[in-house]
Protein backbone atom coordinates (compact mmCIF):
# COMPACT_ATOMS: atom_id res chain seq x y z
CA UNK A 1 0.00 0.00 0.00
CA UNK A 2 1.36 3.71 -1.03
CA UNK A 3 2.05 5.63 2.38
CA UNK A 4 -0.50 7.64 3.77
CA UNK A 5 0.81 10.96 1.96
CA UNK A 6 0.24 9.15 -1.32
CA UNK A 7 -3.08 7.85 -0.07
CA UNK A 8 -4.67 11.11 0.96
CA UNK A 9 -3.79 12.30 -2.76
CA UNK A 10 -6.33 9.87 -4.19
CA UNK A 11 -9.89 9.61 -4.23
CA UNK A 12 -11.53 8.07 -1.37
CA UNK A 13 -12.88 4.82 -3.34
CA UNK A 14 -9.38 4.50 -4.82
CA UNK A 15 -8.16 4.68 -0.73
CA UNK A 16 -10.51 1.92 -0.28
CA UNK A 17 -9.48 -0.46 -2.76
CA UNK A 18 -6.41 0.28 -1.33
CA UNK A 19 -7.38 -1.28 2.34
CA UNK A 20 -9.43 -4.03 0.68
CA UNK A 21 -6.15 -5.28 -0.80
CA UNK A 22 -4.66 -5.03 2.74
CA UNK A 23 -6.70 -8.25 3.27
CA UNK A 24 -5.87 -11.34 1.10
CA UNK A 25 -8.00 -13.48 2.33
CA UNK A 26 -11.37 -14.20 2.87
CA UNK A 27 -12.06 -10.85 4.60
CA UNK A 28 -10.93 -8.78 1.51
CA UNK A 29 -13.54 -11.09 -0.59
CA UNK A 30 -15.79 -10.56 1.99
CA UNK A 31 -15.56 -6.45 2.30
CA UNK A 32 -15.63 -6.88 -1.98
CA UNK A 33 -18.56 -8.41 -1.63
CA UNK A 34 -20.07 -6.24 1.37
CA UNK A 35 -18.99 -3.10 -0.33
CA UNK A 36 -21.06 -3.69 -3.58
CA UNK A 37 -24.03 -4.55 -1.44
CA UNK A 38 -24.14 -1.19 0.37
CA UNK A 39 -22.92 0.78 -2.90
CA UNK A 40 -26.13 -0.97 -4.28
CA UNK A 41 -28.46 -0.50 -1.62
CA UNK A 42 -28.20 3.50 -2.16
CA UNK A 43 -27.16 4.97 -5.27
CA UNK A 44 -26.65 8.34 -3.96
CA UNK A 45 -24.14 6.97 -0.64
CA UNK A 46 -20.84 8.29 -0.81
CA UNK A 47 -17.57 6.74 -0.57
CA UNK A 48 -15.31 8.33 2.23
CA UNK A 49 -12.53 7.62 4.72
CA UNK A 50 -11.98 8.64 8.13
CA UNK A 51 -9.94 8.38 11.40
CA UNK A 52 -6.47 8.17 10.01
CA UNK A 53 -4.13 7.55 12.75
CA UNK A 54 -0.70 6.53 13.75
CA UNK A 55 -2.19 2.79 14.44
CA UNK A 56 -3.99 2.70 11.27
CA UNK A 57 -2.71 5.16 8.79
CA UNK A 58 -4.72 3.75 6.29
CA UNK A 59 -8.31 5.15 8.07
CA UNK A 60 -11.80 3.28 8.24
CA UNK A 61 -13.98 2.67 4.81
CA UNK A 62 -17.20 5.01 5.64
CA UNK A 63 -20.00 5.18 3.18
CA UNK A 64 -22.02 8.31 4.11
CA UNK A 65 -25.75 10.07 2.92
CA UNK A 66 -26.78 12.76 5.25
CA UNK A 67 -24.69 11.37 7.87
CA UNK A 68 -22.47 8.14 8.34
CA UNK A 69 -24.39 5.09 7.46
CA UNK A 70 -21.88 2.26 8.02
CA UNK A 71 -18.47 1.49 8.98
CA UNK A 72 -16.64 -1.44 7.33
CA UNK A 73 -13.61 -2.99 9.17
CA UNK A 74 -11.81 -6.12 8.95
CA UNK A 75 -11.25 -7.81 12.26
CA UNK A 76 -9.16 -11.07 13.27
CA UNK A 77 -12.33 -13.42 12.94
CA UNK A 78 -14.44 -11.56 11.36
CA UNK A 79 -15.39 -8.53 9.08
CA UNK A 80 -18.05 -6.02 10.97
CA UNK A 81 -19.89 -3.17 9.07
CA UNK A 82 -21.04 -1.10 12.18
CA UNK A 83 -24.17 1.17 11.70
CA UNK A 84 -23.75 4.28 14.00
CA UNK A 85 -27.53 4.81 14.24
CA UNK A 86 -28.30 0.72 13.95
CA UNK A 87 -30.28 1.15 17.45
CA UNK A 88 -33.67 3.07 14.69
CA UNK A 89 -33.26 0.11 12.26
CA UNK A 90 -35.69 -2.08 12.01
CA UNK A 91 -34.23 -5.76 11.57
CA UNK A 92 -36.91 -8.38 10.55
CA UNK A 93 -34.23 -10.54 9.62
CA UNK A 94 -32.17 -10.35 12.74
CA UNK A 95 -28.47 -9.74 11.12
CA UNK A 96 -27.59 -7.76 13.45
CA UNK A 97 -25.18 -9.80 15.96
CA UNK A 98 -23.11 -7.46 17.16
CA UNK A 99 -22.96 -4.23 19.48
CA UNK A 100 -26.68 -4.96 20.70
CA UNK A 101 -26.17 -3.43 24.31
CA UNK A 102 -25.50 0.04 22.62
CA UNK A 103 -28.42 2.84 22.59
CA UNK A 104 -27.64 3.76 18.99
CA UNK A 105 -24.82 1.42 17.41
CA UNK A 106 -25.43 -1.85 15.95
CA UNK A 107 -23.06 -4.01 14.23
CA UNK A 108 -23.08 -7.36 11.79
CA UNK A 109 -19.92 -9.58 12.50
CA UNK A 110 -19.58 -11.54 9.12
CA UNK A 111 -17.19 -15.04 9.40
CA UNK A 112 -15.62 -17.09 6.84
CA UNK A 113 -17.51 -19.06 4.62
CA UNK A 114 -21.11 -17.64 5.95
CA UNK A 115 -23.45 -16.40 3.43
CA UNK A 116 -24.17 -13.16 3.05
CA UNK A 117 -28.39 -12.52 3.39
CA UNK A 118 -27.46 -10.01 0.15
CA UNK A 119 -31.21 -8.45 0.10
CA UNK A 120 -31.79 -8.15 3.87
CA UNK A 121 -28.09 -6.44 4.55
CA UNK A 122 -29.56 -3.88 1.89
CA UNK A 123 -32.80 -3.52 3.51
CA UNK A 124 -30.53 -2.16 6.64
CA UNK A 125 -28.79 -0.38 4.51
CA UNK A 126 -32.07 1.46 3.12
CA UNK A 127 -33.42 1.75 6.36
CA UNK A 128 -30.09 3.57 7.71
CA UNK A 129 -30.28 5.83 5.32
CA UNK A 130 -33.60 6.97 5.83
CA UNK A 131 -32.87 7.43 9.50
CA UNK A 132 -30.09 9.78 8.32
CA UNK A 133 -32.95 11.69 6.13
CA UNK A 134 -35.16 11.67 8.80
CA UNK A 135 -32.80 13.46 11.60
CA UNK A 136 -31.60 16.08 9.01
CA UNK A 137 -35.25 17.62 8.22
Amino acid sequence: MATNDTASDKPEPQQIDDIIAMFGDWRGQTLIKLRALILAADPDVVEAVKWKKPSRPEGVPVWVHDGNVCIAEALKNAVRVTFPNGAFVQDPKRLFNARLDSKLVRAIDFFENEAVDEAALKAIVAAAVAVNAAKTK
